[in-house]
């Protein structure tokens, strides 16, 4: 029986074998690439809000508890967003006339709250309690980073359910003493050597 395929058809399937194996192996590092890259992580990305507050300022500076402004977050599941109310206790006093204040002096005026971009925003499918969290003894750095370091907010963790479950399954390293919950820079211990 005659050949159907000359020998240069061997050389061919190979390099179209090897061609298809590489272009697949290199379509799923891109996808993955970009799946956890800031692109769409958004980790280290600062999120545009209506005014540009500084933690670093009133937390790191002025040293301003967690909880003056997230006023809810020991007893409701969502930290909650401090009222133009809060922000006007100092700001009726200090830089009154402050451009950068300006849509919180407008919002005060009109009873209308600030408009702020979620940076931790969850999927609608998962369900999060931070009063739970706190009351276990997790502090607000283990998830949301050294905010007294961060001029605008960005997220520090990838808030994928991966990243929730190496806690879950390992809380002991996370759980703090209750006089350590909204301490920024406490740190957990470092495991021993045996």
């Amino acid at each position: 029986m005659a050949q159907l395929f000359s020998p240069r058809g061997n050389v061919y399937s190979q390099v179209i074998i090897f061609g298809t194996v590489v272009l697949v192996c290199g379509a799923v590092w891109a996808t993955s690439t970009i799946y956890w890259s800031p692109y769409t992580t958004y980790v280290g990305v600062p999120f545009d809000q209506p005014v540009p507050f500084s933690h670093k300022h009133h937390v790191g500076d002025d040293g301003i508890d967690c909880r003056y402004c997230h006023a809810s977050v020991e007893k409701s599941a969502f930290a909650g967003l401090p009222s133009t109310q809060t922000c006007m206790t100092c700001h009726s006093q200090i830089f009154t006339d402050a451009p950068v204040l300006a849509p919180v002096r407008q919002s005060l005026a009109t009873n209308t709250p600030l408009k702020w971009n979620r940076v931790h925003d969850l999927p609608g499918f998962v369900y999060f309690n931070h009063s739970i969290h706190i009351a276990k003894g997790i502090g607000c750095s283990t998830c949301h980073g050294r905010i007294d370091q961060m001029p605008l907010t960005w997220r520090v963790n990838t808030l994928y359910m991966k990243w929730c479950l190496d806690c879950h399954r390992q809380p002991q390293k996370y759980v703090r003493p209750p006089d350590k919950i909204y301490d920024i820079t406490w740190q957990p211990a470092q495991e021993r050597p045996h």
